[in-house]
């Protein structure tokens, strides 16, 4: 296999004009990206030549006529060795060549950078094998509808699949007072956050109609003469009985009684 080297300059000449700045150029009209062979349309014959050598760069020497072949007189470029200076951001140029290129592409050729395969749904599970949440209807109805249309399901001999649906339909019958004391708690806790709510509710409406009232009460601040009485303790009651005798011969009375209730001793 033959080995492919890079362009060298073989000669030092140059048609001594002034280097080629890649910058004065229009963009299409030159290609220098990484891991490709740069080229670049000759500025006085406008056909695309390659552009040799690794640190002195040049436009390989060529000829103006593309008819040599059939006879015609072999007449060199003025182009051929002009000196070329990249003075360019080789990654910005890109960039902006891989935009240009993708926006002039027919909008039927477009395609995104990352292809999107809509998978293929997959086949629906038996009713058997569905988990779903298990209620007596739901399984009744399933095992049921089993039963009517299954051959193999016949009196007590039930298949694989009739007999999933029967153990289901059977813990179902199982658990449903379970279920349903549950539900009746679930409800009883819905209706207590209910009545505590419409509580909440009274009480921000009667706070919000004699809240103020009763801060300025609580606010007011009046001088009590001393030895009176707060209002709040009511009047004075008396702490001896109003005939000491007759309250004593009264005690009297009830002790004899609770001594006669007492059983006496053997």
């Amino acid at each position: 296999m033959a080995r492919k080297r890079p362009g060298r300059v073989r000669t030092k000449n140059t048609n001594r004009r002034a280097p080629l700045l890649l910058s004065t150029m229009a963009p299409e009209d030159f290609n220098v990206r990484p891991g490709e062979k740069m080229s670049i349309a000759c500025p006085d014959c406008r056909t695309w030549r390659r552009i040799m050598g690794e640190k002195v760069l040049k436009i390989r020497e060529h000829c103006i006529s593309d008819k040599v072949a059939d006879g015609d007189k072999h007449t060199t470029c003025p182009g051929s060795d002009q000196l070329v200076v990249i003075d360019i951001d080789v990654r910005r140029w890109q960039a902006r060549q891989d935009r240009l290129l993708r926006d002039a592409m027919p909008q039927d050729n477009r395609r995104a950078a990352q292809q999107f395969y809509k998978p293929i749904p997959a086949p629906a599970s038996p009713v058997a094998r569905i988990k779903a949440e298990d209620t007596l209807k739901s399984t009744r109805d399933a095992y049921f509808a089993h039963r009517d249309g299954c051959r193999k399901c016949v009196r007590s001999q039930h298949c694989q699949d009739g007999v999933t649906l029967a153990r289901r339909y059977v813990s179902a019958i199982q658990t449903e007072p379970a279920r349903r004391a549950a539900r009746k708690q679930l409800d009883r806790q819905e209706q207590r956050a209910a009545r505590k709510q419409s509580t909440a509710a009274a009480r921000e409406a009667q706070w919000a109609k004699h809240g103020p009232d009763a801060e300025q009460a609580n606010n007011r601040c009046t001088a009590r003469t001393p030895g009176a009485v707060s209002e709040y303790r009511g009047p004075v009651l008396p702490t001896l009985p109003p005939n000491p005798e007759a309250h004593d011969r009264r005690q009297t009375d009830l002790g004899r009684q609770y001594a006669a209730r007492r059983p006496t001793a053997a």
